[in-house]
């Protein structure tokens, strides 16, 4: 059963059309077990992963502030092997960074075979809080829809496997969490002045997420719109997908260790004879 929406390649995305509320039927009560199954699979998975090195793992994060990206790294990967996975946050570029085009400190952050690499924020923000704010001409970010396309496509050309994430929250709830914030002294340090400011150009971000979402889900790096309203739910959703995408790959990798293995046996019977 699929606990996230799915954009096909072509479709016109309208954010409108789905709840962020949405469980999918799902009970709340009866999930903790299905989270801790989902864990440990996806521990074995990468296990695998890293062990095979014949693919790298993508795994995108993009939502609105307070969406619940962070939460999501927390809860979702707290089985994963430190050793196999990074997390790589993207802030505002630097005075180095803008000197070269907008992939360049993408390209470079992407994961080697063997690793899972997750982007707290991405490429995408060049065609979101840049359009918003008009940061550079409509005519320089409209064409970064293709340049993306582009990019994506030469990372799965050399086996990178792409899931892409957005956190769907409504804006009460963005604002219900915001509000949260000023009242828990643990979570205070969270707050920040911007986020308001922020708000004020929800429709605008509302309009640039459904054009990102229309125009750069593809067979090889498909969007996946997560109900995030319920923090719960929207990990249980990731977690899910995850491992239901690293599945289509297990007999492949765990095939490739198994010949490893064997021609490892295969070299030590013919070394023994002329140690002896």
């Amino acid at each position: 059963m699929p606990y996230v929406w799915k954009v096909d390649e072509g479709n016109k995305v309208k954010l409108k059309d789905y709840d962020p509320n949405d469980t999918m039927h799902v009970n709340h009560a009866s999930i903790d077990q299905d989270l801790k199954d989902l864990s440990k699979e996806l521990g074995d998975l990468q296990e695998l992963l890293a062990a095979a090195q014949h693919h790298s793992l993508l795994i995108v994060l993009q939502g609105m502030d307070t969406s619940g990206k962070d939460g999501t790294i927390r809860h979702v990967f707290s089985h994963i092997n430190p050793q196999g996975c990074f997390v790589h946050s993207f802030k505002a570029p630097t005075t180095e960074e803008l000197a070269h085009d907008f992939l360049w400190r993408i390209h470079k952050a992407t994961p080697s075979k063997g690793l899972m690499g997750i982007f707290n924020r991405s490429q995408y923000e060049d065609v979101l809080v840049v359009r918003v704010h008009n940061l550079v001409a409509e005519n320089v970010w409209s064409r970064r829809y293709d340049e993306i396309n582009h990019f994506e496509q030469l990372l799965a050309n050399s086996r990178t496997i792409i899931l892409k994430f957005f956190l769907h929250i409504s804006s009460d709830e963005q604002e219900r969490r915001l509000l949260a914030r000023e009242t828990d002294k643990d979570k205070a340090w969270k707050l920040s002045a911007s986020d308001w400011s922020e708000r004020r150009y929800w429709d605008a971000y509302q309009e640039a997420y459904e054009d990102a979402l229309s125009r750069c889900s593809t067979n090889v790096a498909p969007w996946y719109i997560v109900p995030a309203n319920h923090k719960w739910y929207r990990n249980l959703a990731v977690a899910q997908t995850l491992v239901e995408t690293m599945r289509q790959y297990k007999d492949e990798w765990h095939s490739e260790l198994v010949a490893r293995g064997q021609e490892e046996i295969e070299m030590l019977k013919k070394m023994r004879p002329h140690q002896e």
